[in-house]
């Protein structure tokens, strides 16, 4: 799904400048690799059941590769999950031109470009809401949604509230594995985000993160 005006927004002029700055000093690893650096589209089924929300693309993944968690250590624990139960053609997502297939999900994130330290502005997510709007109104056939982490929880529930579903955002508390029936007709999961910080201390564990994919096989399944 693309939309009109996102791979040439340049709207924020410090995530311009430095997903720009990482591409001019590439990790090592990738110093023959061609960066994409330009605000990352979403991927996957257009007609997907289950929408992934994750915050923003990864500095050496995501803004290299030009796919969502795809090329970093965040991808490496999303697209492996999503094959085993189902949501995918495979385990691995190497680039945005490889033969992947995404079957009933879409991943996108709350912000389109690389922020510093992974942490974008208010103002620099308020920017990217129109984006993000598009996207969830696209969306018409989606049943489940699960955000990775507790700012993309907040980004989708203030689009929720927006919407006059709910009336404060204090009625959702962010909690790995929590699960709420929401007035839109959208059934959400909560999850922590699939990044190294999380999975290197032990956070989140492999058990923990499928187990929330499990349930939204099952959640996906039973929705018809």
């Amino acid at each position: 799904m693309e939309l009109p005006g996102l791979v040439d927004c340049t709207r924020c002029s410090r995530l311009v400048e430095w997903r720009e700055a990482i591409a001019r000093k590439p990790a090592k690893g990738f110093t023959h690799d061609d960066y994409w650096a330009r605000p990352v589209p979403g991927f996957g089924d257009p007609n997907a059941r289950l929408l992934i929300l994750g915050l923003a693309p990864g500095a050496h993944g995501a803004n290299r590769s030009g796919r969502p968690f795809t090329g970093d250590a965040a991808g490496d624990w999303l697209y492996p999950t999503l094959h085993r139960f189902g949501f995918s053609t495979g385990p691995v997502s190497t680039s945005g031109e490889d033969e992947l297939e995404l079957r009933d999900a879409f991943i996108t994130n709350i912000v389109k470009c690389v922020p510093p330290q992974n942490k974008p502005t208010t103002e620099e997510a308020r920017r990217c809401e129109p984006f993000l709007t598009s996207e969830f109104h696209h969306f018409q056939n989606v049943r489940v949604v699960l955000v990775l982490g507790n700012l993309a929880l907040r980004s989708y529930l203030l689009w929720v509230r927006e919407e006059g579903h709910i009336n404060a955002l204090g009625e959702i508390p962010f909690g790995h594995g929590a699960e709420y029936d929401l007035p839109n007709g959208h059934h959400l999961l909560v999850s922590y985000h699939c990044s190294r910080q999380n999975t290197n201390t032990g956070r989140l564990t492999r058990d923990m993160f499928e187990s929330v994919f499990a349930r939204a096989r099952t959640l996906v399944d039973a929705a018809g």
